[in-house]
């Protein structure tokens, strides 16, 4: 752990502890992290997009702070805002399908990594289908399913995922590798 690791969880037990000068401290530590999370979020998006990854990191920042949740450590602040960002992805895309009446629903280009093979012809999926595929695995398998929100969402890696979950890196691999091939098998029967 880097000494902006530790920095980082001291300021968020200081924040979870009531002392509420640790976000103005805090911020400039995990603000770059944050937007790099949002930036690969809306790289996934189509191009005419309204947000930003600067309005989503904002979002889900205060969207966090307003819950005073406490934080264990650095990786487990940045999958809940990874969560957040996601939460707020989706309900902006049901928002715009809502007002479009049934018109086309967002769409997200589908990272490489999440599935075996090969995305859709226009290289994206409907981040409602993704986020309704997430939730069926979370009912069936909730550890697979946060596996995936930690690595693709949050961009953690194995260790960093296993550390937050609790569990050992082979672990991690093994859910990472069952979940991708579930939710494409998902993700593809409800195109068909």
């Amino acid at each position: 752990m880097t000494s902006d690791d530790l920095a980082i969880t001291r300021l968020l037990s200081n924040y979870a502890g009531g002392d509420a000068a640790a976000a103005d401290q805090l911020m400039p530590l995990i603000y770059a992290e944050l937007h790099g999370i949002a930036s690969a979020l809306m790289r996934r998006e189509r191009s005419d997009h309204t947000w930003q990854p600067t309005l989503l990191v904002h979002d889900a920042f205060l969207r966090m702070v307003g819950n005073n949740a406490s934080w264990r450590s650095r990786q487990h602040f940045f999958a809940v805002a990874a969560h957040a960002m996601r939460r707020l992805l989706v309900d902006h895309a049901r928002a715009t399908h809502a007002q479009k009446r049934g018109g086309g629903s967002e769409r997200v280009e589908l990272h490489p990594e999440l599935l075996a093979s090969e995305p859709s012809d226009d290289g994206s999926i409907d981040i409602e289908a993704l986020d309704l595929a997430l939730s069926q695995l979370a009912q069936l398998d909730e550890r697979q399913a946060r596996v995936v929100e930690l690595r693709f969402f949050a961009g953690l890696d194995v260790t960093e995922t296993a550390e937050v979950l609790g569990v050992s890196p082979a672990t991690v691999k093994r859910d990472w590798h069952f979940a991708r091939r579930w939710l494409q098998r998902e993700i593809q029967r409800d195109r068909s």
